[in-house]
């Protein structure tokens, strides 16, 4: 079932399409160190083995789980000896890269320096933290994609009809979405997961397999979540408006239904970082930080650690206050700029670097806050045509009752 050549790889053309970066390099015989960096059951090894192929280069394989220095030097002594003949570095292959320790990856810098092997590093974590600067600076890193729905349902037909052929059996596949779930985006997951189920069937009379056939075999209990179809959008939307109304239950439950049916982290992450600053606001400004962290975080650690973060900043999101204010401030001054078109800046505004400009009296009478008591002054802010016109009007919190307190204070009521 592994791809022979880059046309049969499913999901990373952006690498090996025709304009592919991976494609072009191996067209043109300019290979390079490199780091493949995704998700599990994406193509790494397949693109690593494809590529020693048809650069046609002796390829060496060591896992880091159970590879030290030792088996690095003896590989790469062995490369040396083959450069010799071929007059081609030849591929290392390291799967796991990201756990070899620093001195393990500093034993590889000499033998990439040297040109002495071609380095190509897989890994699930981000190299910018996993891999050393100077093997990173002499590697270039190409992310490959998780696989989409669509290709996740490619693959499924695909080993289908492999093991129809092979097996000499007529199976159909009615629904696929139970495979897809269970793979996790795993493409081999998946391919696994589709014999298992069929040899059940084998030397059944059973031709057409369903989702509930699958989960009868696979012994597992699975959320059946379309990531692109209508239950997508409902669910989100039922997270979203669950921390909006403050029940940390509802959210609690909303996450799980997303993460069991493999929803991506970094797009939950993002619509919470969307919720800290439209509906909590300055009721809790530290929510858009602790959602800004959640979503540094989960790219660092990656499943099944991010559950943890994610379900710490839903929670908080949902217990914070909440005020739409500054969100209702922007909306409403965008709606009026559209309206009113482009007012000039009063003068007493403008920026007046040149003689001209101040001879023209720009910047004329600006008060500079910092040089009043209380670093305040009186000034009108907004241009002439529309002074006094109000956009931010304070949520009813304890925070913004004090922003709210400090402005009447402060504009004698304006606020």
């Amino acid at each position: 079932m592994r791809p022979q050549n880059l046309d049969e790889v499913l999901g990373q053309e952006h690498l090996t399409g025709k304009t592919g970066t991976i494609r072009k390099m191996i067209e043109n015989d300019t290979l390079s160190s490199l780091i493949l960096w995704g998700p599990p059951g994406t193509g790494k090894t397949t693109l690593a083995e494809i590529i020693s192929e048809k650069s046609r280069r002796k390829f060496f394989k060591l896992s880091a789980v159970s590879s030290g220095v030792k088996e690095v030097r003896e590989v790469i002594e062995e490369a040396k000896k083959q450069n010799l003949f071929s007059g081609k570095s030849p591929i290392l292959f390291i799967d796991e890269i990201h756990r070899f320790n620093k001195s393990q990856q500093d034993s590889l810098l000499h033998a990439v320096e040297k040109g002495w092997i071609v380095l190509i590093g897989a890994t699930t974590e981000n190299p910018s933290f996993e891999v050393v600067s100077a093997l990173l600076s002499r590697s270039q890193v190409y992310v490959l994609k998780s696989l989409t729905f669509e290709k996740l349902e490619e693959l499924a037909e695909i080993t289908l009809k492999k093991y129809n052929e092979f097996e000499k059996t007529a199976f159909k596949l009615i629904e696929k979405e139970a495979f897809i779930q269970y793979s996790g985006g795993d493409a081999r997951k998946l391919i696994n997961s589709v014999e298992n189920v069929l040899n059940q069937f084998k030397n059944s009379d059973k031709i057409e397999i369903s989702n509930q056939d699958v989960l009868d075999v696979l012994q597992e209990t699975m959320a059946l979540y379309d990531k692109n179809g209508e239950q997508h959008y409902d669910i989100i939307s039922a997270f979203i408006k669950s921390m909006r109304g403050s029940d940390p239950n509802g959210t609690v439950y909303w996450l799980a239904r997303m993460l069991v049916g493999g929803e991506d982290i970094k797009f939950i992450a993002r619509r919470m970082l969307i919720l800290a600053s439209e509906d909590i606001g300055l009721a809790n400004p530290n929510a858009l930080i602790m959602a800004n962290n959640c979503f540094q975080a989960i790219n660092i650690i990656g499943n099944p650690e991010a559950r943890i973060i994610l379900s710490e900043t839903a929670v908080y999101l949902a217990v914070s206050p909440k005020s739409n204010s500054t969100y209702t401030a922007i909306n409403d001054a965008i709606s009026f700029v559209k309206k009113t078109g482009n007012l000039p800046v009063p003068l007493h505004l403008r920026n007046a670097p040149t003689k001209l400009m101040k001879d023209l009296n720009y910047g004329k009478d600006y008060g500079y806050a910092h040089a009043h008591e209380g670093n305040f002054v009186d000034l009108e802010f907004l241009p002439e045509e529309i002074k006094g016109t109000k956009f931010y009007e304070p949520g009813n919190n304890t925070t913004e009752n004090k922003i709210a307190a400090e402005l009447k204070k402060k504009w004698n009521g304006k606020y």
